[in-house]
């Protein structure tokens, strides 16, 4: 018995510690640390993961009639050491297409063509294109409409020569922050918070627009809230009637959103399956058309997958990133593509009529980097395997 009080004592005592933290953290506005431990340290992993829509609320993008890839009758192999390289990187999911037939397709780790995985920034994307589908059916003018003449909070004498361009482009100029490795910083609380509007709104503006290259997640947000307003829709519907249905996606997707406001974490946070993703690779090989309709924007289309050729803070002129998406040259082949910071791709090479896919826990941790090296090894081994062909 002397040893139940002792033992009971200390249970409150830390209890009181935990409760006092709990309310501290809400009070200075930092309730996100709550799940952010919870979704990480308590469950062993030390960041977002690729499985963390189990973690969050989500919306459906509602699917429509699937529309079946066609699939390669050659039984297409890749050299055992490149297949070992991409297992050293945790990929879970590698598929590659040419001429619209699957050739070549392979998952590990329990994985399978329904697995749901994180895209994390492979998302700017779609945001992107969701913005040349409200061009194409008329709900915004031009990507060089002012960002005040859609939300009334960029009004300001700071921020309304804020063109839609600039935030497609990431040089916005306003300070939102993208650093992965602060706990209290616009990402975390972007990603763990239940609140995303007033966040990414209430952030200041550091310098003139369309003059720096400065990659930033809150620009998509920023994006996102456009589209949910001329189109009256959330990002999630809108993006399910204008692409998720037309391009026969196989599975209902998910993006996450924030509880208290309901808006979508669109600069992340879609979850979907290999080939659904490549659908939307292939969507993009085919200039954005489905069945020669044009669902983006024709002009928009042309600009997004051209370089924007800003400087970055360090005076080097951008000339690998377009409109919300990535550019690079490998081999003599030019290609662009979506990426996520645990390695998601989705790259297009037009020349070849390629689209290849890679879904995994790992890429390359090098930052500030044109193209993530790992990617380079997928290249190679879509190469090994055409080659063989």
């Amino acid at each position: 018995m002397k040893f139940i009080r002792p033992f009971l004592k200390t249970i409150l005592v830390l209890f009181s510690i935990i409760l006092i933290a709990c309310i501290s953290l809400y009070l200075t506005g930092n309730a996100h640390l709550i799940k952010a431990v919870r979704s990480t340290y308590l469950v062993g992993k030390t960041g977002p993961s690729i499985n963390d829509y189990l973690k969050f609320e989500n919306r459906i993008i509602a699917k429509g009639n699937p529309i079946p890839w066609n699939l390669s009758n050659q039984q297409l192999k890749i050299k055992d050491s490149l297949i070992t390289k991409a297992k050293n990187w945790e990929t879970v999911a590698f598929l590659v297409s040419q001429k619209n037939k699957i050739i070549y397709e392979k998952y590990w780790d329990s994985y399978s063509k329904e697995s749901l995985t994180n895209s994390f920034s492979m998302a700017k994307t779609f945001t992107g294109l969701a913005i040349g589908a409200c061009i194409e059916d008329g709900l915004i003018k031009s990507v060089n409409d002012p960002v005040a003449l859609y939300l009334d909070e960029f009004n300001t004498p700071d921020k309304k020569n804020i063109s839609i361009k600039d935030l497609l482009t990431m040089s916005s100029g306003i300070d939102f922050g993208e650093s992965y490795g602060d706990p209290f910083g616009f990402m975390a609380k972007a990603y763990y918070g239940r609140e995303i509007y007033q966040l990414t709104l209430s952030k200041p503006q550091q310098f003139k627009p369309g003059k720096q290259w400065k990659y930033q997640g809150g620009n998509t947000l920023v994006l996102s809230f456009i589209v949910e307003k001329v189109s009256g829709k959330t990002l999630s519907e809108y993006f399910s009637e204008k692409f998720w249905k037309p391009i026969g996606a196989s599975e209902d997707a998910l993006w996450t959103y924030a509880e208290e406001d309901g808006k979508e974490r669109a600069y992340c946070c879609f979850y979907s399956n290999a080939r659904d993703f490549a659908k939307i690779g292939k969507f993009l090989l085919d200039s954005a058309k489905i069945n020669g309709k044009s669902i983006v924007d024709s002009t928009f289309y042309n600009q997004m997958i051209k370089p924007v050729n800003i400087p970055d803070e360090n005076g080097k002129t951008i000339d690998y990133y377009g409109y919300q998406i990535w550019l690079g040259q490998y081999k003599n082949k030019s290609f662009y593509y979506a990426r996520g910071i645990l390695g998601q791709y989705i790259v297009v090479i037009p020349e070849l009529e390629i689209v290849f896919v890679r879904l995994g826990h790992k890429r390359d941790k090098t930052r500030n980097v044109e193209v993530p090296k790992d990617l380079y090894l997928y290249f190679d081994m879509v190469f090994d395997l055409i080659n063989n062909k």
